[in-house]
């Protein structure tokens, strides 16, 4: 059969005979051809057509690893890696390993996404069963995203924002809001590369005239009710007018990047229609969003990325496993060789992507001198599978010309550690961000750089 002319079957088709008519399951012969996910063919670029400049992508993998063939026997620069980080063998001199961090202030469970990269206490506020607070790359975005077309890219395995301890995604703007994600490579490649159209052009002029009109409507009567309010109800109505006044400036920067060219990006060997649910796809929709990921860095269309690759307390691993089911393995010999065998396939992954980075030239050095990359999960599935925020699998990448240093394994007592948020605070510092504090952060972490 000549596959590049195949017509797929019609889904009504049915067996016919002798009176009998029987309905056919979905079969493969039934899709368009071009929907079915093949390894990725794509290959790195020679050299960046972006200027050196520091960028951050925060990797996520839920329901924890196995944390007993996670963690290396030794510690410092001549530890050997576990049995699992030997899949990154190739990039051991690239990444630091830190082990025993955790966020204090979490509870655990299955809300590791809500607050990786926030470290928050959900439960904070008095009333509340929910409340979240900045996250980390949205605090560099506010730095360093006026610079590109978009301040931040925010990817995941649903699209959206899912719900309160079941986020699909791991930004939050500075009122604790979640910024939705994306997790269908075809819509995102367009988002970054396909040019708007005239028609498109003047929808956005006209959406930015209308909701102009009303942010102003309603900051000119918001002041006006603001007299009349108790403390509380101010502190409140603040929140609300700076959530507004956010949305203003994201409208506002649609309009300034309106007629400026997306870069032009060759989608040749990009499997674009690749899917995050399909057992079959999965290694494919992962390369894949990475690949995007790699090209909007190389265009400098934005320099900060959050990719949750799978939601918590749900998600496949790269093969289709049910990674959840996997985590609650009670110390299960079988099931814990399983999700070894997970955490291995996700870290293959990241290997290449790695790879990715490390064959681009950029200004005479690697492209992942200039990328931080932070890669982990906010849960620990534990010894017995008890779901922790301690003792947080995690690694640093890249990031050399930021001054990062790396080859080493970072040990901490999991039971008396500096917070997880040293670690974000030493990212944002990296990328510019002049501050001293970061949620519960007590300065950087000793020993990255």
């Amino acid at each position: 059969m000549n596959f590049l002319s195949h017509s797929p079957i019609s889904r009504r088709t049915a067996l016919r005979g002798l009176g009998v008519t029987l309905s056919l399951p979905l079969l493969e012969a039934m899709l368009p051809r071009s929907l079915h996910a093949a390894p990725s063919t794509y290959r790195p670029l020679v050299k960046s057509g972006a200027a050196p400049t520091p960028r951050a992508i925060f990797c996520y993998v839920p329901n924890g690893v196995n944390i007993l063939e996670w963690v290396p026997e030794a510690e410092g620069k001549d530890y050997a890696l576990s049995p699992t980080l030997a899949v990154l063998q190739e990039h051991r001199a690239d990444f630091s390993l830190l082990t025993g961090l955790g966020h204090p202030r979490c509870t655990g469970g299955h809300s590791g996404g809500d607050t990786w990269l926030t470290g928050a206490d959900l439960r904070a506020v008095p009333g509340k069963e929910y409340t979240n607070t900045i996250s980390v790359d949205q605090m560099i975005a506010e730095k360093i995203g006026a610079q590109t077309r978009f301040p931040s890219i925010e990817i995941g395995d649903q699209s959206g924002t899912g719900t309160a301890l079941h986020s699909h995604t791991l930004a939050f703007d500075r009122n604790g809001t979640p910024l939705p994600a994306e997790n269908s490579p075809q819509r995102l490649f367009e988002r970054l590369f396909v040019p708007d159209d005239a028609a498109s052009r003047d929808a956005t002029l006209k959406r930015y005239a209308e909701k102009r009109s009303i942010l102003d409507d309603v900051l000119g009567e918001a002041r006006s009710l603001e007299k009349q309010l108790g403390r509380d109800d101010q502190t409140k109505l603040a929140e609300y007018l700076s959530s507004v006044r956010e949305t203003e400036l994201r409208v506002q920067r649609q309009v300034e990047w309106v007629d400026v060219p997306k870069p032009q990006v060759d989608a040749k060997g990009l499997q674009l229609n690749s899917k995050p649910s399909d057992a079959h796809d999965r290694p494919m929709w992962l390369d894949v969003m990475l690949e995007i990921s790699y090209l909007a860095f190389v265009t400098d269309a934005t320099r900060v990325i959050t990719f949750e690759w799978a939601r918590e307390a749900g998600g496949y691993g790269v093969g289709g496993e049910n990674h959840h089911e996997l985590s609650h393995h009670g110390g299960d010999a079988g099931m814990l060789k399983k999700l070894a065998a997970v955490d291995r396939g996700y870290l293959e992954r990241l290997s290449r992507f790695l790879t990715f980075l490390k064959s681009t030239d950029e200004g005479g050095r690697p492209m992942l001198d200039h990328t931080l990359l932070v890669y982990g999960s906010g849960m620990n599935s534990g010894p017995r599978g008890e779901h922790s925020p301690k003792n947080l699998p995690l690694l640093v990448a890249g990031g050399g010309a930021c001054g990062l240093k790396h080859g080493q394994h970072l040990a901490h007592d999991p039971e008396k550690h500096p917070p997880l948020a040293n670690v974000l605070l030493s990212v944002a510092s990296k990328m510019g961000v002049e501050t001293e504090k970061f949620a519960d952060s007590t300065g950087t972490l000793s020993g990255l750089g």
